[in-house]
């Protein structure tokens, strides 16, 4: 029964990183927003993804980076109760309170509650005690409700984990299976063996991290090999069941073969494997299932398909938009966050409620006229062009894989003529104040009928932070005769711009 009806300028579907970074940003013109979410305010991120990853897999990081330094002495096993807490600390304990009182801080207001549409711009948000509220946007409704863990239907019945249960666990089982080959599989198989799991990757593919250079892959297969992590490439599990004794998986293995494969550092499996928990980590999928698209044209459980402004396509009268996830666009924290700017400014611009003569004096931002169209700029940030060429991502396992844009052969797919040029961080004078064996590789991916980098990939201890300087490079379109002239500091790992630059004979 609808007890309530309200009405606001914009509401968002939504509270996580997206949701919120939305909802300031269209609400800096003066709109009523309104966010809406059923579960914890600040999203997957914060409590399940993100964070709590990084704070289990820092205290392993820590030890590796003291281990590798002569004159340091003994570094021990972690204090797992601790890194456990820690973790906890991060996560904020699973209370969001804090994230909330920051939406009030900032003039939204929150609905608490399940969202579903019942025409355009009309929504319908069911509160936990069955309240049912009445919802219209005058003028936008924004989709940022993310993705959900895919668990194949062979999975069912035997509570595996995703990523969900994996960084929110309060016990360190002895045995882990990991199903998957990607970030989230990595980078938690990595997690669980420093807390002392005996960690099993079962990967159906014949690399790691797929989607990266393939050189990546085989660093993050050496190094997992290297801390005892058994990782065994094309296997696919065909049945798994549980009971007092553990899940029971049955595994088929198919031979593989190339650098990363079975041959170099993958092991054989025997047909059946005890684990005591399976983690899940074979993708994620849109979660639009329950939101009532289809009185709106749309089908349940698709991606929304948007545009650069982060429009929703096939949706008439320009009022809806998505942003995150829920675009199958980008699947990083990141990167959603970069799309929630985009559509929050838009939206502020498009509808901006000021008298003409008070937006005019400086507050709609330049590029931007007060329809909320964009200028013909490429780059203009009212639309999402990154998206398409500058995506960037750090997978923190041990080594560190950070890229941005396509690998080599996703640029020559894409019809672009490449030069590829790489350098061993090892050979740095930096390398060898950092770690007495440091070991990595960075390479450029350079357009060569512009001169420019529209690729880049770093592989190493600690490289995240070199990252940003590649991005800036592939955004700003820097040619490689003016990147010649942006000095490294010695001794950086950043030297690497210097050979890099110096190995493309510039």
């Amino acid at each position: 029964m609808t007890e309530e009806s309200d009405e606001f300028d914009v509401v968002v579907l939504g509270a996580g990183a997206v949701g919120e970074n939305v909802a300031d940003r269209a609400s800096r013109t003066g709109l009523s927003v309104a966010v809406v979410e059923h579960a914890l305010v600040g999203g997957e991120c914060s409590y399940w993804a993100c964070m709590p990853s990084k704070a289990l897999l820092r205290p392993g990081d820590a030890r590796a980076a003291a281990r590798a330094v002569p004159g340091i002495g003994a570094v021990g096993q972690l204090d797992v109760a601790a890194v456990l807490a820690r973790r906890d600390e991060v996560a904020a304990h699973w209370d969001d309170a804090g994230q909330v009182a920051w939406v009030e801080g900032a003039g939204l207001t929150l609905l608490r509650g399940r969202a579903r549409f019942t025409g355009p711009r009309a929504l319908a948000v069911e509160a936990a005690d069955g309240t049912v509220r009445a919802v219209t946007a005058r003028r936008a409704v924004v989709v940022a409700t993310g993705s959900v863990a895919v668990v194949p239907e062979v999975f069912a019945g035997v509570r595996a984990w995703t990523s969900r249960e994996s960084t929110s666990a309060h016990r360190v089982p002895a045995r882990l299976a990991v199903v998957g080959g990607g970030v989230v599989a990595t980078e938690l198989a990595t997690a669980f063996s420093d807390l002392g799991s005996e960690v099993t990757v079962l990967v159906r593919g014949d690399r790691l991290l797929a989607s990266a250079e393939p050189f990546a892959g085989e660093a993050v297969a050496r190094g997992l090999a290297a801390a005892g992590v058994r990782v065994a490439f094309g296997a696919s599990v065909t049945s798994a069941s549980r009971d007092d004794d553990g899940v029971h998986l049955v595994v088929e293995q198919r031979p593989v073969s190339g650098q990363g494969g079975q041959g170099e550092t993958g092991v054989a499996l025997p047909g059946r494997l005890t684990v005591d928990e399976v983690l899940v980590a074979t993708g994620r999928r849109p979660a639009t299932d329950d939101l009532g698209l289809e009185v709106l044209g749309l089908r349940p459980g698709d991606a929304l398909e948007v545009d650069d402004r982060l429009q929703v396509q096939g949706v008439g009268g320009g009022w809806l938009f998505a942003a995150g996830d829920v675009t199958g666009r980008t699947a990083t924290t990141h990167q959603g966050k970069y799309d929630a700017r985009v559509v929050g400014d838009v939206l502020a611009a498009r509808f901006d409620p000021r008298p003409a003569a008070e937006a005019a004096d400086g507050a709609v931002p330049h590029g931007l006229s007060r329809q909320g169209e964009a200028d013909a700029a490429p780059w203009s940030r009212y639309r999402a062009t990154a998206d398409s060429s500058a995506v960037p991502q750090v997978v923190f396992t041990r080594p560190q894989v950070a890229w941005v844009g396509p690998t080599a052969q996703g640029a020559r797919d894409g019809g672009t003529a490449v030069e590829v040029y790489a350098y061993e961080l090892g050979d740095l004078a930096a390398a060898s104040v950092t770690a007495a064996d440091y070991a990595g590789r960075a390479q450029i991916v350079v357009d060569t009928s512009r001169d420019v980098v529209v690729g880049a990939t770093f592989v190493g201890p600690d490289v995240a932070d070199m990252l940003h300087a590649a991005t800036v490079a592939v955004v700003g379109e820097v040619p490689l005769s003016r990147l010649w002239h942006a000095v490294p500091s010695y001794p950086t790992l950043s030297e690497v711009w210097l050979r890099l630059l110096e190995a493309a004979g510039r």
